[in-house]
């Protein structure tokens, strides 16, 4: 997806670097459908590794990789088992984790079937995979967008909702995926899709801010989450299951 003048951040997008409420929330989430304590833990695109810190106060075998040899380096200051390491062809033998977790990575790499297949591949029999990704139906594109050459860092409206053919003119830096999409990256694959639903932001900011607005935000699109209107979330949240063999 990167460009060659593209700054990374534009491409690579923003890893959390700090945990708060939007974090425990998809931890919590992940944890109804995956046991952490113990297990063999893999985050890829882990940028500085706060899940992987995080993932650390279940298990010592947790590990993370990321493409941005930076962030990488950052992080292994302080934690143990980071590399570099595109996620089309990670650096581990077949079947060596229990859990792998893709949190809004597969928007940003090079071939996100590939990534699925060897995220896949690196998991055991029985093993899980998590993934967050950005939701079409979400109201706002979130990753920003170019006006020709220009790149604007801020949420544009109604823009995932146009046709390819006009969002990919503002958008060409970063994949959106539809429910099909989700199904059609699995067709083929080892694995079984226990779960796909969708989760509304953390509004985090807003809280930060305007600390009533954001609590009635939560409130209302949480209780969304449990409806048909779950459809219009931030993200895709997905629970994958290895096949045997």
């Amino acid at each position: 997806m990167e460009q060659a003048s593209e700054p990374k951040w534009i491409a690579l997008g923003h890893p959390s670097y700090v945990w708060r409420f939007g974090q425990d929330r998809r931890l919590a989430l992940l944890q109804a459908y995956v046991n952490l304590n113990g297990r063999w833990i893999l985050d890829v695109g882990c940028g500085i590794g706060t899940y992987v810190r995080k993932f650390g106060t279940f298990s010592d075998h947790v590990f993370g990789i990321d493409v941005d040899e930076e962030r990488v380096a950052a992080g292994a200051k302080s934690l143990p088992h980071l590399a570099v390491s595109e996620a089309e062809v990670m650096p581990f033998p077949d079947q060596t984790f229990d859990v792998v977790l893709l949190n809004e990575v597969i928007e940003h790499v090079r071939n996100d079937a590939q990534t699925i297949a060897d995220a896949l591949r690196v998991l055991r029999p029985g093993g899980r995979l998590i993934i967050f990704a950005p939701n079409r139906g979400y109201l706002f594109e979130t990753h920003g967008i170019y006006v020709g050459r220009r790149y604007l860092f801020r949420l544009v409206p109604f823009i995932n909702w146009l046709p390819d053919v006009v969002r990919n003119r503002f958008c060409w830096h970063v994949r959106v995926y539809t429910a099909a999409d989700i199904h059609r990256l699995f067709r083929g694959q080892s694995a079984t899709l226990v779960h796909h639903g969708y989760v509304y932001p953390g509004f985090d900011n807003i809280v930060s801010r305007r600390p009533r607005l954001g609590r009635v935000l939560r409130g209302v699109c949480y209780a969304l989450e449990k409806t048909p209107l779950q459809r219009f979330g931030l993200s895709h949240f997905v629970v994958a299951e290895r096949l045997p063999g």
